[in-house]
């Protein structure tokens, strides 16, 4: 095996490790303080600091990871998400509101230290005219990470109801801490640092096709968290009377399925010997608009509200997980070899912005209009995306 393909399997196995803490502490937090009589919005207020630290994280992340190396932030970021989950483990009395966000606030900026670093590290692994190959490897560390991420809501949710709250927590501490220390010992010191030191002004970008794809971005993630964050798991408690267990179970069936499309994508799409452009991305943002909007009809006819969420979210999932990958790739592509740090610090900034406003509207939205209404809101949010990624330049089209 030679040095890349093994530095990328670390990155990889990095990554899956702390994306399975990631989806298991979001759960594990809904379902909890969902137990403790907090209102849907409450519940999404508790995530509002783990989101807006993402985009600061995002924005000052891609700058020092270009300074210091992908190594340091990548390692920073596992440290603090160990710190973040010990926080959580205090007695009961003390697990505040404000408190809880301050936790989260350190979890949100763990993630997106993690997750800018392993994704920036493919762009520094691959040679500069390998497309195609850029295109299947971060399809794949996207892919098998979201799928991670759906073992993680099902992990969370077991442990919840297996361990509780404060024991399942201190497990996944300890596993991650193993997995911080192997990785520190395997990956090299120099990964992703700019051959100069780049000013703090360079994170914002000068490049139309990234700022126009940054946009894009900041809507398409925001349409799916609109529904998928607070209202989904919400829903299907009170309304289809689901036990947790069963909640998590689907939600962690989805976010795999949805890893397993992304992880696919190339294949599926036919591009396993050449890289896709804009006309890509527009298409399939296209499809993805009609699915929102044709759950949210069916449910104002009345159709059986159990089999259309569950339908519609599986046909959501497989979409969205294409539009996904073809964002995902198109930020390496556009970036700079010497520059992808700051670049892909910039786009997921953008990437987060769109998380927050997803979460926080999932929440109210719910509350004020029920699943329709957030629905609606996911449809015009895909709308806003599609027209921003008509702006994209198709010249890298091959």
């Amino acid at each position: 095996m030679n040095l890349e393909l093994r530095n990328y399997f670390v990155v990889t196995g990095g990554y899956w490790a702390f994306t399975l803490t990631d989806g298991a502490i979001r759960m594990l937090v809904v379902l909890y303080f969902h137990q403790l009589g907090y209102s849907p919005f409450a519940v999404a207020m508790l995530f509002l600091f783990y989101e807006f630290f993402g985009i600061v994280t995002n924005l000052v992340g891609g700058w020092l990871a270009a300074r210091l190396g992908l190594n340091v932030t990548m390692h920073l970021g596992m440290a603090m998400q160990v710190v973040a989950l010990a926080m959580l483990t205090v007695p009961a009395a003390w697990l505040s509101v404000p408190y809880v966000m301050f936790a989260q606030a350190l979890s949100g900026i763990a993630k997106d230290l993690n997750k800018m670093s392993a994704k920036a590290s493919v762009k520094t692994l691959v040679p500069k005219d390998a497309n195609a190959r850029l295109f299947k490897w971060v399809a794949i560390l996207t892919g098998s990470k979201n799928a991670l991420k759906g073992v993680g809501f099902f992990l969370g949710a077991a442990l919840l109801q297996l361990a509780g709250f404060r024991n399942a927590l201190l497990i996944l501490a300890g596993g991650l801490f193993v997995v911080l220390v192997t990785t520190m010992l395997l990956l090299p010191r120099e990964l992703g640092k700019a051959k100069s030191k780049p000013k703090f002004s360079q994170v914002f970008s000068n490049t139309p096709a990234i700022n126009w794809l940054s946009a894009a971005r900041f809507f398409l993630f925001g349409a799916r968290d609109v529904w998928f964050v607070v209202a989904v798991p919400v829903f299907m408690a009170d309304v289809l009377g689901w036990s947790f267990m069963l909640v998590g179970a689907f939600m962690a069936s989805w976010v795999i399925g949805y890893g397993i499309v992304q992880a696919s994508a190339p294949k599926l799409l036919g591009m396993q010997e050449h890289a896709p452009g804009a006309r890509a991305a527009q298409l399939w943002a296209l499809i993805l608009l009609l699915i929102p909007a044709g759950i949210a009809v069916t449910l104002g006819q009345g159709w059986d509200a159990g089999t259309v969420l569950v339908a519609g979210l599986l046909v959501f999932g497989v979409v969205f997980a294409i539009n996904s990958a073809l964002h995902s790739y198109l930020i390496l592509a556009y970036a700079d070899h010497d520059k992808v740090a700051l670049k892909v610090g910039f786009y997921y900034m953008a990437n987060a912005g769109g998380r927050l406003v997803g979460t926080v509207l999932s929440g109210w939205s719910y509350q004020q209009y029920g699943l329709e209404g957030c629905l609606w809101f996911s449809a015009a949010f895909v709308l806003a995306a599609l027209l921003l990624s008509l702006r994209l330049p198709r010249a890298m089209e091959a």
